[in-house]
């Protein structure tokens, strides 16, 4: 068999050898391709989380997405020289009828309310219905919701409030609702008599106020009584029979909720004249809209619209016959913690 210390020689030659074979391989490959790239790193196609905080007063604001989507030019109604002059612009910059959907949530440090829910899975074919998870991953649970102010009930506004089996999403929440909205709406006998192409929005608001309503959990408004301290309703009629704002105020700092005073941002801020296709009072939208601009362009009002681009804050300012929308400036900290800015 041979002594131990030849057996152990005879193992450290094998190993050896077997060592020296391994590194022989990896410097072939070495030699072979010494300019090959390295394998690529995967894309990750998740953005950050969809939340945006913002301080108003006393009150923390959070912008909640719900999705992105793309207008169409079909939506859009004016003269024919106006809208001549969009279609030309278009063609310069097809990115005109981007848009978002947006949700926005107002802690006021006694309620947690929060500003229409977004589409859910009623609207968007799939690419809306993100608040709940926006809303999560900005720190709250649907469950903590108190209050939902909604400012009209078409489905990528409400959607977002009922599952499709017809459970509440916001079972703690109480919602609120202009009654000419509601009765508008809600009404099988108006529905039946509206045009086709409007039957999915009272069918698809139908049955997500029905869980609310038999829940006790569905309020209407029907002038200006208070509903939440440092809250003001603002009637904005036009898009919809009951189509309203809300502006919170704390120590001398306004937000306003605007909700569909305007859909597609470059095209109709530039142009306010113009209304969508979604107006049921096309002459009353624009006339609202031509009221409450010159006012906001002129005061230091914070405006969160859901149909900006994300997170869809910001401020109006007069820019020849039409207006130039200035997005809210990101920060991470709150302003009164912020440090100067450096000279």
């Amino acid at each position: 068999m041979g002594s131990p210390v030849v057996r152990s020689r005879n193992v450290l030659k094998r190993n050896s050898m077997r060592f020296a074979a391994v590194v022989l391989v990896a410097l072939a490959g070495f030699v072979a391709g010494p300019n090959a790239a390295p394998a690529a790193a995967p894309q990750h196609h998740k953005q950050v989380p969809g939340f945006y905080r913002l301080k108003v007063g006393d009150f923390e604001v959070t912008a909640l997405f719900d999705g992105a989507g793309v207008g169409s030019l079909d939506w859009l109604h004016g003269t024919k020289a106006t809208m001549g002059g969009v279609v030309k612009a278009l063609q310069d910059d097809p990115h005109m009828l981007d848009a978002s959907d947006t949700g926005f949530l107002v802690n006021t440090g006694k309620q947690l309310i929060l500003v229409d829910a977004g589409a859910g899975t009623w609207y968007g074919g799939g690419a809306l219905g993100r608040l709940a998870g926006s809303l999560r991953s900005a720190g709250y649970t649907p469950e903590e919701v108190d209050l939902v102010l909604v400012t009209h009930l078409h489905s990528d506004h409400v959607g977002g409030l009922t599952t499709q089996d017809g459970e509440r999403v916001f079972p703690n929440a109480t919602i609120y609702v202009a009654k000419a909205e509601s009765d508008f709406w809600l009404s099988r006998e108006i529905a039946a008599k509206a045009p086709t192409d409007t039957q999915p929005f009272f069918q698809s608001a139908q049955a997500i106020a029905a869980p609310y309503i038999k829940a006790g959990k569905w309020h209407t408004f029907s002038g200006s009584e208070p509903i939440v301290d440092g809250m003001q309703l603002v009637p904005l009629p036009g898009h919809t029979p009951g189509h309203t704002a809300y502006e919170f105020s704390s120590k001398g700092q306004k937000i306003l909720f605007w909700g569909d005073t305007m859909h597609l941002q470059s095209v109709q801020l530039p142009h306010p004249e113009l209304t969508v296709g979604f107006d049921i009072d096309p002459t009353a939208a624009a006339a609202t809209r031509n009221q409450l601009l010159p006012k906001l362009a002129r005061e230091d009002v914070v405006i969160a619209g859901p149909h900006m681009w994300f997170p869809g804050l910001g401020r109006l300012h007069k820019e020849g016959s039409g207006y130039r929308w200035t997005p809210v400036a990101f920060t991470d900290q709150w302003v009164e913690n912020a440090p100067s800015p450096q000279k």
